[in-house]
């Protein structure tokens, strides 16, 4: 059996000293990059809250601006607001799942897209229209007078208002066929005539979103 020497028996402590003060090292560093990783998806997580509590439509309109971009709120904020007042009866006069539902997301849309655009006007200095009546002297007729393309008359908001069930179903999809076509070309003279970059953004936005929902109107008509 070998002897073991003093020399020896002292170099046992240092090794484990030195194999302690590894682990304890490499210990750290493990907790260090577990807590920086814990912050980094602790920040992603915040942000994407963040992201998902934000306002529907939230683009400013800062930058430069012309005529063809204030009427064309000036304008499109009327024609919205006789949107949603068209997708509102729908709440307790629709009998068609799918008019229903399409009357939700025309309101989740254009009610974040009026304050935009009322919020735009303001920054700009320009006239707010009047609340339901849209600028001084427009008439509101069927044929949209002085370029509201696709406003319903009194009329015809009246009969949609005294409509139930089926019947109130067809109205609504005829009716909105007809509003967001309206929409749709309103939108595409500001894409070719206005300055502003949210303004323009916007319209293809509505020239987008407005096309597909009519054509989802169409097989409701066709289909009722």
């Amino acid at each position: 059996m070998t002897a073991i020497t003093p020399a020896r028996r002292r170099a046992h402590p240092r090794r484990l000293t030195v194999a302690a003060a590894t682990v304890t090292a490499g210990l750290l560093l493990a907790a260090c990059g577990g807590s920086e990783e814990r912050t980094e998806h602790g920040s992603a997580h915040s942000s994407a809250r963040s992201s998902a509590s934000a306002p529907a439509d939230t683009r400013s309109a800062k930058g430069a601006f012309n005529d063809a971009d204030v009427h064309f709120a000036q304008k499109m904020i009327p024609h919205h607001q006789q949107a949603l007042d068209m997708a509102r009866l729908a709440a307790d006069r629709a009998s068609d799942a799918q008019v229903t539902r399409l009357a939700g997301r025309i309101e989740k849309a254009q009610g974040p897209e009026i304050r935009t655009m009322r919020s735009w006007l303001k920054s700009w200095g320009a006239p707010q229209p009047s609340s339901g009546s849209g600028m001084p002297g427009m008439d509101h007729g069927s044929d949209g007078g002085h370029g509201m393309d696709g406003m319903m008359s009194q009329q015809e908001m009246d009969r949609l208002e005294a409509a139930e069930g089926a019947a109130f179903d067809r109205a609504f999809a005829r009716l909105m066929i007809k509003h967001h076509k309206g929409a749709i070309a309103m939108a595409k003279k500001e894409r070719e005539n206005g300055r502003n970059t949210a303004a323009k953004e916007l319209a293809g936005d509505i020239v987008t979103g407005q096309s597909a929902e009519v054509t989802t109107l169409r097989t409701v008509v066709d289909r009722l």
